[in-house]
């Protein structure tokens, strides 16, 4: 891989991710603050991304494989998805924000596949080459953070939650423009027939085949689930409590996350496929646990630890679990693949996190308009500890390559 493709590939990394962390952190926040919304409703909104991600298979399994380059589909979603984030953000009730964030994230889901797509065809070792392109993601991320806290767009009191919508409406406007520039991604079968299975998405399902795949993909899907709670309540929770800019302090996740993809190949090698999982989905317990214990005095160093976390939370396994399936896919599948891992993770798994985190949330609110955030915290731990223990005794780590949907 050239320099040329190599900056132009990081830096469409950087704007997805600058782009969803700009409004998507904060959202609770934003909806607890701008509309007085209550758990479930928050929980609702963010139920948005799991039918983003199950619709996501569909979109790129069979348009992005076959019909058009893979960089124009994705330069069209984030132009259209750039409109859709700046009326969102100006919406005056809850009920006129919801169907504009709803059709965004039909559109924005996709992406993330697409943008996995896209960097994988221009590259011949994924587990060296790939880190250090997505680690510009994490960058991404943490900058919108840092940017939202510094202007003070992550308060309640502030009346400038909506602000964040208009960012990341910009930037999703410039990534689209700039996507016509990105390497050319052509689909990988186009002229074939097209059979039924093709067309509801089933060829990627092959994979189910090998066992040891089908044990991650039961474990991404059961693992999203205590995901959701902190996808969804995190900001809200760090800002009842007392901490101080809550955005920035969340973007030390991605921090943390941003040093972990620079060892990752490295690591990789050493531990293999399972004890990366492995490592990763036992992270989510104790964050839950510190979660669960902390608070703003003498336990602040809990919630900071709780957040850091996160790098080996998301690299350890979604990473590792990207690498892990474009390795089993085989050349002609790679796309619809990788969207249906985001199904598995952000589709089916959060959309269960999100179904019963916003009533567990109700349910644990105080008279006083506080929640009982312990209680709370420790529902996703329980389940996360069930997933680790049925995953390290049923997962059996096969490092060979295995193009299984070829066969």
């Amino acid at each position: 891989m050239n320099t040329s493709i190599r900056l132009k590939l990081s830096f469409m990394m950087f704007l997805e991710f600058f782009i969803w962390g700009a409004w998507f952190v904060t959202l609770g926040t934003f909806l607890f603050g701008i509309y007085n919304a209550t758990g479930t409703q928050v929980a609702t909104a963010f139920l948005t991304q799991s039918f983003g991600a199950i619709l996501a298979p569909f979109i790129i399994g069979i348009i992005a494989d076959r019909y058009f380059p893979a960089q124009r589909i994705f330069a069209v979603l984030h132009i259209v998805g750039a409109l859709l984030l700046w009326f969102a953000g100006q919406s005056p009730t809850f009920e006129g924000f919801f169907p504009l964030i709803l059709v965004y994230m039909i559109l924005f889901m996709p992406t993330l596949a697409l943008a996995n797509s896209i960097a994988f065809r221009q590259m011949t070792n994924t587990e060296k080459e790939f880190p250090p392109i997505r680690i510009l993601g994490t960058a991404g991320w943490i900058i919108a953070g840092l940017l939202i806290s510094y202007l003070a767009w992550d308060s309640q009191d502030s009346g400038q939650l909506g602000n964040t919508f208009k960012m990341a409406a910009i930037a999703s406007m410039i990534l689209g423009l700039f996507s016509f520039s990105l390497p050319n991604t052509p689909p990988m079968k186009k002229g074939e027939k097209i059979s039924i299975g093709e067309i509801l998405g089933l060829d990627a399902l092959r994979l189910l085949k090998n066992r040891s795949y089908l044990i991650f993909f039961i474990s991404s899907v059961a693992i999203c689930i205590p995901l959701a709670f902190y996808y969804n309540f995190t900001n809200a929770f760090l800002s009842e409590v007392g901490v101080a800019a809550p955005t920035a302090i969340q973007s030390l996740g991605q921090v943390s996350e941003f040093l972990f993809l620079l060892v990752m190949p490295f690591l990789f090698v050493r531990f293999g496929v399972k004890k990366m999982l492995a490592f990763g989905m036992f992270a989510w317990v104790l964050r839950y646990v510190f979660f669960a214990y902390g608070n703003a005095d003498a336990g602040y160093w809990m919630l900071i630890g709780g957040v850091v976390l996160h790098g080996i939370c998301y690299d350890f396994f979604f990473v590792t679990g990207q690498i892990y399936t474009d390795n089993l896919a085989g050349d002609r599948f790679k796309s619809a693949a990788q969207g249906m891992i985001t199904l598995a993770t952000y589709g089916v798994g959060m959309l269960i996190g999100s179904l019963i985190s916003g009533p567990i949330v109700d349910n644990y609110l105080n008279s006083d308009g506080t929640h009982n955030w312990q209680s709370i915290w420790l529902i996703p731990a329980a389940i996360a500890g069930v997933v680790i223990l049925l995953f390290i005794v049923f997962f059996r780590d096969r490092n060979q390559k295995q193009a299984i949907l070829e066969s």
